[in-house]
This record gives C-alpha cells, sequence and structure tokens, in this order.
C-alpha cells in the first residue's frame, strides 16, 4: 500500500484499510463487510490478545469474507470490506469518542483488550482517520459513482454471529436486521427466508438494527435506499460447502426480492 507521510497508524507493511472487489460489478447489490477482516496494524502489534482470541468472533465476522467473495463472483456486485479487525476499531459503529457503545472497546465479551485502554485523543484519531474513515468514505463514493452512472444501489451488510454468547444458545440460522427506515426490501428478504421450512430465521435477532448500527443507517436512511443487513451463524459458515450453501441462499432471496417475487420457493445445495 502507498501510505501518506501523516500516517501513524498504518505503515507501509500493513495492508489498505478497504478491499474492494469486482469494481465495475453490474448487480444492483452493493455488497459490504464492516468486519470482513481482522488484521492488527504492525504499530499495535497483538493489542494484547492471544492469537485464539483475536481469531474468534470477537476479532471479526468469521466467514463473510469468503461469503462476500462468492457473492460478489456469483451476482457480479461489487464488495467492499474492512480490512482491519473490530478490535482496533469497530466500522459499524459511530466514530465519537462518546458514543456508547464505543468503537474502540476495552473489553470484548469478557476479553481484555490492553491497548485499548487509556487511549489518547490522537491514537483515538488515528484509528478513525486510517481505518474507519477510509472504509465509509469508499461505500459513500462507489453509492456516489452509481447514483451519476444511472445504477441502481440495493446496500446488502453482511454480518456473522457466534453460536452461542454469554452461555446462550441462539437458534436461528440467519437473522436479517431492519429498521423504519425504507425496510420495504429488508421485509422481503425476510419473508423469503421465512418460507423456507428448513430454516430458523431470526427478525431483527440476534441483534437488532437501532442506535448500535452505523453504517446502514449512516449510508441508506437519509438517501431513501433499499438495503439489508444478513446476520449467518458462524458455524454455517466454517467450510467451502458452507460458504457454497449460503451463498445460493443469500443470491436466491435477493434477487427473488429485487424482482418483488415475495413467494419464490428456495432449494438447498
Amino acid at each position: 500500500m502507498t501510505t501518506a507521510a501523516w500516517n501513524t497508524l498504518l505503515s507501509a507493511g500493513d495492508p489498505d484499510p478497504v478491499a474492494i472487489r469486482n469494481p465495475s460489478g453490474t448487480a444492483p447489490f452493493l455488497l459490504i463487510g464492516d468486519h470482513a477482516g481482522n488484521a492488527i496494524p504492525q504499530s499495535l502489534g497483538d493489542l494484547g490478545v492471544s492469537a485464539a482470541e483475536r481469531a474468534r468472533h470477537i476479532g471479526w465476522d468469521i466467514g463473510i469474507a469468503a461469503l462476500g467473495a462468492e457473492l460478489s463472483r456469483h451476482l457480479d456486485a461489487v464488495w467492499i470490506a474492512q480490512n482491519y479487525s473490530r478490535l482496533v476499531i469497530d466500522c459499524n459503529r459511530a466514530p465519537d469518542a462518546c458514543a456508547v457503545p464505543n468503537a474502540v472497546v476495552p473489553v470484548s465479551d469478557e476479553t481484555p483488550i490492553p491497548a485499548n485502554h487509556g487511549l489518547d485523543d490522537a491514537a483515538r484519531a488515528a484509528r478513525v482517520d486510517e481505518i474507519h474513515a477510509p472504509y465509509q468514505d469508499a461505500i459513500a463514493a462507489e453509492i456516489a459513482r452509481r447514483t451519476a452512472a444511472g445504477q441502481p444501489t440495493v446496500l446488502v451488510a453482511l454480518h456473522s454471529f457466534t453460536p452461542v454468547m454469554a452461555g446462550t444458545k441462539r437458534p436461528w440460522h440467519v437473522g436479517i436486521l431492519h429498521d423504519g427506515a425504507n425496510d420495504g426490501f429488508a421485509r422481503a428478504v425476510l419473508s423469503l427466508l421465512d418460507a423456507d421450512p428448513l430454516l430458523t430465521v431470526g427478525d431483527n435477532e440476534p441483534y437488532k438494527m437501532d442506535r448500535i448500527d452505523h453504517t446502514i443507517p449512516r449510508h441508506a436512511f437519509a438517501a431513501g435506499l433499499p438495503y439489508v443487513e444478513f446476520e449467518v451463524r458462524q458455524d454455517l459458515l466454517g467450510d467451502a460447502a458452507g460458504i457454497d450453501r449460503w451463498c445460493g441462499i443469500v443470491a436466491r432471496v435477493l434477487t427473488a426480492a429485487a424482482r418483488g417475487d415475495a413467494t419464490c420457493g428456495m432449494r438447498h445445495h
């Protein structure tokens, strides 16, 4: 990567904060991955967190990098992914230091993150300026480009969730997150998934789209863009067969919702 002279966090050996796959994709779907990567800037070492801890769900959305890449190919869709671990900064949280929950967490699922304790304003600003802002700017730029070219946009956020959280099992295979703002497309996707008797589907489960979410509200709400946020259970994305199966499921419901077919039957691999 080419690193600006003023960078204080990322160096020449670090990956770019944003990966854009298939930038000339013709599909209406703009795929985004707020937590697709788990890289750590060299300047932060290991954050004081073991490799095993960083590899679990607190570090990233397991399986989403592979799912997003496969969907991008299958649908001919643009895929914008954030390369850094959400333990460095969570790009689906408001960057404001006063925001609750905070984008830079001192503890995640009972695991302390030592490098996130006692950050001064400059250190926090570097994470916002060099990771959070470039990712959000890339999404805004792609939406602007598509609008100028007359290409429709359906914003599709891809996330995954751990099967067990705080000792509680989560029964859903997939959840659809949405809010009252222009959520007709999300509700159509939810209806299509609900029609599949083999799936246990969560409506705003295991999370709700509320003041905590940042990316979809930021880019879709005011602009009136159709959107949907997927949460796929991580154990279902653990191998190539799982990625392939969920690529098929997600691609089918997106395509059916886009053509207005809320009664589309579902078939599995």
